[in-house]
């Protein structure tokens, strides 16, 4: 997905506030970066910037939904 604002710090809390809600895992990769989506400061440190094309993975039970929600989160 191409992200419509910098990844700083309030998107940044609210996706890992969405990933905290599941019981997945879930990450963000930028380039050759990964971030843990339940920390902000991981998150943050991705450094991606608006028009900068992410990816989120999820793995585990309900990780359709979890991605589905930090992807929401980001469009938002």
């Amino acid at each position: 997905m191409v992200l419509p604002e910098d990844l700083h710090a309030r998107p940044a809390g609210a996706l890992v506030r969405a990933a905290a809600r599941f019981g997945s895992t879930v990450e963000v990769v930028f380039g050759s970066k990964r971030a843990n989506a339940r920390s902000v400061l991981a998150v943050m440190a991705l450094n991606a910037t608006k028009g900068s094309t992410v990816v989120v993975r999820a793995d585990g039970d309900d990780a359709v939904e979890a991605a589905d929600a930090v992807v929401s989160v980001l469009v938002d």
